[in-house]
């Protein structure tokens, strides 16, 4: 019996029964594992009684005669549902919708009326739930619903969605688009402080712009931990909302020349010695960069408020307008980060992150958070005043990039989750389940599974929230980018939960409402014009292709994995128009290191193959796949020059031609790698390692300008941008 009542239980909270592995396997979760996760959602599954009682709490909140908590609206449904009793069918329903605009669009209707979609009895009593339909002609927005009717009624909020999300007009016409993908804390420059920053970011747009590139893509910049140099994956981040502070281009931020105190510190021989030990490093050092960066910035901001807070002038303005903007959200991250900067040098072992904090600052709405900012005004106004440096310093960039004539200018990269000692999981705790880590079962790329280490949000807390957290998200990320790629998109659709305690391979995939948030995403994407990306590598279900192809999500073609069943790759015009295309990417081999076998060996020393039969099988596709690449070149006329078909030959000849085949694809868009403009070995990120490779540490092997400026690459970049005209 307990089993039966945990499979309803399970269902009802969006839990998966089984799912096709990547080899076509159907596996079926095992009731330890659904145990497991509904735990992690905070279910009592204690007995069979608590589990019913779990059952009809669910039952009761969906029955309840009052307003949806929210809906999404799109063409071709304009509509709510309503719970109405049986034995008021009779009654009028009154709805009024309060548009975002602050206009006011009323209506009236009679429940028995309505299109009855389902019934139910609950505690004696006839339920129904039925169509009540919305005009069509509402705008685009997020607007309030307010219903009155008998034994209930309420405040519920309407998303209105356009049909899709939006498309640049350059591809609209049909034009096949090209930019560069670069790790921005990866590049190298003499003015840099050790890390790139949003200066090189904007040389970088200088030199695709003048090559006709249209984008320059970007790992993601999501705020990390100030106080804690260790902690630097842009896929683990503090939070989603703001930015990597690390970023700014101190020299270039407002006051740098005028504030004395900020030269005494940044001009002594010995702090010049340290920025050249800094920028001549193979690896970032975080530490260095921070203990460089930050006490410099600490001196700006004193003279910001001297000189522009203190007298209110233009610049004050600007900010005190930012932190209206940003509102709510800013404030809880600079309030995190200055407690975190307060508490963690107490005992840096023991404060690893807000979990670890005394009970009484866990708590952002509590007293003692409350007396902490009203007693460290200035620290916490610091931590916001670093946010709109940052976004001011992007946002010019992106200006820069527009102002140069590239369609879309910076492309984005939104990650799947944040680290559960984040800004984000503090802020935002009724959302965010901390008994569970994302990750995804095993694949050709990670045989083991994964298990991330990213707290999931609970879909059934979302939708309580009115899926305000992933509005506000995704409204963040959008800000300033005009195309945004979406880490592992079918996220929206479900997520493999792997309950703390449990291995990757024993998690199982909880599901989200997917249309609604495919909504949301078109509605943000129409509002700021950004283009988007769905990262859809690996285990892909139909259901989220099929959305992706509904809502102009473009898909992720990586040319490593874009091949036929007989193993020969897809041809150039074999490729789906409504893509981008790459070579590879930050958790794959760069393309020497593909051709010379590095990343086997190096999974090999790592001890990731699962066994010898499958190590001996991807070693012997290796050699494989360099025989059915060098024939695809072939087929198309490209012919890299001779020795290139040695088992482990590579030369700039591959790099260029390889490159240029997926230029010739008929996908809208391509990216190159700057990684493989440098002909570099070494790979930015080895999936399933944390402290046993240098994961987002190794910088490129060139300066910005010598990288985008040598004849090689002006070369590939010229019959980049012919092949892509032709």
């Amino acid at each position: 019996m307990l089993d039966s009542l945990l499979d309803q239980l399970a269902r009802r909270r969006g839990i998966g029964d089984a799912y096709y592995d990547y080899r076509g396997e159907l596996r079926h979760f095992t009731a330890a594992t659904k145990t497991a996760i509904l735990a992690a959602m905070g279910c009592n599954v204690t007995d069979a009684g608590a589990v019913e009682r779990e059952i009809a709490a669910l039952d009761a909140e969906r029955w309840q005669p009052h307003a949806p908590a929210v809906t999404v609206l799109r063409p071709g449904r304009t509509g709510v549902i309503v719970v109405a009793p049986a034995d008021a069918l009779g009654e009028a329903i009154d709805w009024r919708v309060t548009t975002a605009q602050g206009t006011n669009r009323d209506g009236r209707a009679v429940a028995g009326e309505l299109a009855e979609i389902e019934r139910h009895e609950q505690n004696g009593r006839w339920l129904t739930r039925r169509w009540l339909p919305l005009p069509e002609d509402l705008p685009l927005g997020q607007h309030s619903l307010q219903l009155c009717m008998k034994d209930g009624g309420g405040d519920g909020t309407l998303f209105v969605a356009p049909a899709r999300c939006h498309e640049p007009d350059a591809l609209a016409t049909g034009r096949r688009l090209w930019g560069l993908a670069v790790q921005l804390y990866t590049l190298r420059s003499p003015s840099n402080w050790g890390i790139g920053d949003f200066a090189d970011l904007r040389t970088v747009v200088r030199h695709c712009a003048a090559q006709g590139a249209a984008f320059v893509g970007l790992n993601p910049l999501h705020a990390l931990f100030p106080s804690n140099a260790g902690h630097f994956s842009p896929y683990s981040p503090s939070t989603r909302h703001f930015l990597n502070v690390l970023y700014i281009a101190v020299p270039e931020v407002t006051g740098y020349a005028e504030c004395a105190e900020a030269r005494a510190l940044a001009t002594t021989p010995e702090f010049a010695r340290e920025l050249e030990r800094l920028r001549a490093t193979d690896r970032v050092d975080y530490a260095g960069v921070t203990r460089a960066k930050l006490p410099v910035l600490q001196a700006l901001y004193r003279h910001f408020r001297r000189e522009h807070l203190d007298r209110g002038t233009s610049h004050a303005q600007a900010f005190r307008v930012y932190q209206l903007e940003r509102g709510e959200p800013l404030r809880r991250h600079a309030l995190h980060d200055a407690i975190d900067a307060h508490v963690r040098p107490q005992d840096p072992s023991q404060y690893w992150g807000w979990p670890a904090w005394p009970p009484e600052l866990r708590d952002p709405a509590g007293a003692a958070v409350c007396e902490f900012e009203e007693q460290h005004r200035a620290a916490v106004e610091f931590h916001a005043w670093l946010q709109w440096t940052a976004d001011g310093q992007l946002a010019a960039v992106q200006a820069l990039a527009r102002e140069l004539g590239m369609p879309i200018g910076l492309y984005g990269d939104y990650a799947v989750g944040v680290n559960p000692a984040g800004s984000e999981t503090w802020s935002d705790q009724l959302v965010y389940r901390m008994g569970a880590g994302v990750g995804a079962p095993p694949d050709p790329l990670a045989l083991k599974g994964q298990d991330w280490g990213i707290p999931p949000q609970d879909p059934h807390a979302l939708i309580a929230a009115r899926y305000l957290p992933f509005r506000d998200l995704i409204a963040a990320n959008m800000r300033h980018f005009g195309a945004l790629r979406l880490d592992h998109v079918m996220a929206l659709f479900r997520q493999w939960w792997v309950p703390a305690g449990l291995g990757a391979t024993e998690g199982g995939y909880v599901h989200y409402p997917l249309e609604d948030l495919m909504s949301v995403l078109a509605l943000e994407s129409a509002r700021h014009r950004c283009l988007v990306v769905g990262e859809d590598l690996g285990t892909v279900p139909d259901e989220m292709r099929r959305a992706m192809a509904e809502f102009a999500v473009y898909s992720y073609k990586v040319l490593l994995f874009e091949k036929r069943a007989d193993g020969r790759f897809r041809r150039p015009e074999e490729y789906v128009r409504r893509a981008i295309a790459t070579v590879t990417t930050h958790d794959l081999p760069t393309l020497r290191g593909y051709w010379a076998g590095g990343d086997l060996e190096l999974r090999d020393r790592l001890h990731l193959f699962p066994g010898d039969e499958i190590r001996r099988y991807v070693y012997d596709e290796r050699v494989r796949d360099r025989a059915q690449l060098l024939a695809a070149l072939d087929a198309v006329g490209l012919q890299p020059q001779a020795g290139a078909a040695a088992e482990s030959g590579y030369s700039e000849s591959v790099a260029h031609d390889v490159q240029l085949y997926l230029a010739r694809s008929s996908a809208a868009l391509v990216v190159l790698q700057i990684e493989d403009l440098l002909g570099m070995t070494d790979p930015v990120n080895v999936p399933g390692t944390s402290h046993e490779h240098a994961n987002w540490q190794r910088k490129v092997t060139a300066n910005i300008d010598d990288a985008l400026g040598c004849e090689r690459a002006l070369r590939l970049f010229a019959d980049v941008r012919r092949a892509r005209a032709s």
